[in-house]
């Protein structure tokens, strides 16, 4: 099976090429910036058909990850580009899906369960879920991030595409110990005493072990009555406190110093990011998965953290086994 990964050079991306190539099949990521690595890598902009497209003709597979790291201060011309970087190279792969002579079967499509609104009440699956943006009194900052979520997936649904699935994955948080990974930088903060609840502690933390999202990514594509967008996420999102207080026992550390809300704000200028991605509660369900059979091996935050911190200790990033 020949399997495309466009903006596959990023962490997601490195984890879903290793899964992929060691089945036996053959993985091109397609990078801007292209380095050597196990599979192959061709150079593309994310904005304009060029020679890449041959390989999305005669492709199985494409998996398309491109787009600007949130993980900045929102400024204006942030804005524009973290947009603008999901919403062009998704209309130009469909652009090429949609031209080639042998189109591929499935597409699935990047997303993220931030879509949903922020709420405690209930969980958010893909039928009775309430997308976000008209929370009362919702920060500016998390209003941008669910109307660049919202055109992402419109930006997929634009190309009729008669003969290729689409796929939506409304991704919660993956969780693997690759360094640089939010796990890994969860973890520094536990092993520095700093892992504590963050704000009141109260908002949901949706996230996925890095061996279920492998496998759910393989379920959606064997499985062709799914289609549209797909929560990937554990069944069991919990709020931030026991979170964090799941991941400090499995470390086997109780202490764990909390940041107010006050002290998030002021963290956040000083690493060029933003707190809506501790602050808001992002309670999401996998109900299509779950409804269709998929079986998590790591349903539950604490068995998860407790294989996390292992692989962690022992230094192996490669994916589950």
């Amino acid at each position: 099976m020949r399997v495309v990964l466009p903006g596959g050079s990023g962490q997601v991306g490195a984890i879903l090429a290793r899964w992929f190539r060691r089945k036996g099949d053959d993985v091109v990521v397609l990078s801007r910036d292209p380095k050597s690595a196990e599979w192959r890598t061709v150079q593309w902009d994310a904005q304009s058909l060029g020679p890449w497209v041959a390989e999305i003709d005669g492709a199985d597979v494409v998996i398309n990850l491109a787009g600007r790291s949130v993980n900045c201060r929102y400024t204006p011309d942030n804005r524009e580009s973290i947009k603008q970087s999901r919403v062009q190279s998704t209309r130009v792969i469909g652009k090429a899906i949609a031209t080639a002579r042998k189109p591929p079967g499935v597409w699935l499509q990047s997303s993220t369960a931030t879509i949903y609104a922020h709420r405690y009440d209930a969980p958010n699956d893909e039928a009775t879920g309430i997308l976000g943006g008209a929370e009362v009194d919702a920060p500016d900052t998390w209003r941008f991030s669910i109307d660049v979520a919202r055109s992402w997936e419109e930006a997929a649904d634009e190309t009729e595409l008669p003969m290729t699935r689409v796929v939506k994955l409304r991704s919660a948080m993956t969780m693997s110990p690759d360094p640089g990974g939010v796990f890994d930088t969860l973890l520094a903060l536990v092993r520095r005493g700093l892992g504590g609840k963050s704000g009141d502690g109260r908002q949901y933390v949706s996230w996925i072990h890095e061996f279920d999202f492998l496998r759910a990514v393989d379920w959606i594509i064997e499985h062709e009555q799914l289609s549209g967008a797909v929560n990937l996420g554990a069944p069991n999102p919990l709020p931030n406190a026991d979170f964090m207080r799941g991941l400090r026992r499995a470390w086997g550390t109780r202490i764990g110093l909390p940041a107010s809300r006050w002290m998030l704000e002021i963290g956040a200028i000083f690493l060029k990011t933003e707190t809506e991605l501790i602050l808001k509660s992002r309670r999401v369900v996998p109900g299509k998965l779950l409804q269709e059979g998929f079986r998590f091996e790591y349903p539950k935050w604490q068995e998860a953290a407790e294989e996390l911190c292992k692989r962690w200790r022992e230094g192996r990033v490669g994916n589950a086994a």
